[in-house]
């Protein structure tokens, strides 16, 4: 494998930055990883978990000859490092190269990380990913926008990375992640307030199985029914959220969801009403 590009470099050495250079070793891709925390990814670096891994002092040291590089900072770090690296990108790397950004960041970040390499021979990829790194580790799906997605997306291939092409706009990827983050997110903070609250009541496991039923079962039907049900069912369903919010509080459990919850199905009731006027 590592014949088929020279080098990437790693910028980020947390749980994914690692897992994503311990795989790429392993797989025979030679890798020079950096972290803006100097005691970052320091089990990489004594060579536990990715013999062959070369730590480097500065992200310009790190980029400089890569072929690939992948940006997995922070959102706040991300345009620092790569102005950055932008100095080691300019002098020392081929026409062809590519930035990838996998920060979980908003569009105008994304497009003012590639501002800070505009100078650079570097084609940018906004690159959002599409499911927890441990799970899959290298493998994890990744939704490519920008002008370095091709290139990008012909290096993943052969190592087994599932992409999506989000067309040349950058920041396109990183908004479409966002959307995802709204429902991800939302989940996992209703099932948390819902268990919080059942853990109050004596139910958690009770509760507990019911959600992985109904996530197990999960279908498009299910998406459909959930969506045409609360705009059907409105008044009804408001009237059940006020019960359950009242519910929590004698419980003494947070209901902050729940309440939004409430507001929104009271929202798409008066939106009803008025169609039917």
């Amino acid at each position: 494998m590592s014949g088929m590009i020279r080098a990437v470099a790693v910028l980020g050495l947390g749980e994914a930055g690692a897992r994503y250079a311990a795989d790429l070793v392993a797989a025979g891709v030679p890798v020079a990883g950096y972290d803006p925390d100097p005691h970052a990814g320091r089990e990489l670096a004594a060579g536990r978990e990715a013999p062959g891994l070369r730590r480097a002092a500065t992200p310009a040291e790190a980029v400089t000859g890569a072929g690939i590089v992948l940006s997995l900072t922070s959102a706040a770090a991300a345009v620092p490092v790569a102005r950055d690296a932008a100095a080691g990108l300019a002098t020392g790397l081929a026409t062809g190269a590519v930035y990838a950004d996998l920060n979980t960041t908003g569009p105008a970040t994304k497009r003012a990380v590639a501002a800070a390499l505009a100078a650079t021979p570097a084609r940018f990829v906004d690159v959002a990913v599409l499911a927890p790194v441990p799970r899959a580790g290298l493998r994890t799906p990744l939704l490519l926008a920008g002008p370095g997605r091709e290139p990008l997306a012909a290096f993943l291939a052969p190592l087994g990375v599932p992409v999506e092409d989000a067309g040349g706009e950058i920041g396109a990827a990183a908004g479409a992640k966002l959307l995802r983050s709204v429902f991800m997110k939302g989940l996992a903070a209703v099932i948390g307030e819902a268990l919080e609250a059942a853990e109050a009541a004596g139910q958690r496991e009770w509760l507990r199985r019911q959600i992985l039923a109904e996530l197990a079962a999960a279908d498009a039907a299910l998406v459909d029914r959930l969506l045409t049900g609360s705009v059907r069912h409105a008044s009804r369903r408001a009237a059940e959220l006020a019960a359950a919010v009242a519910h929590l509080e004698e419980l003494g459990a947070r209901s902050h969801l729940s309440r939004a919850t409430r507001a929104r199905l009271a929202e798409l009731a008066a939106d009803s009403n008025r169609e039917r006027v």
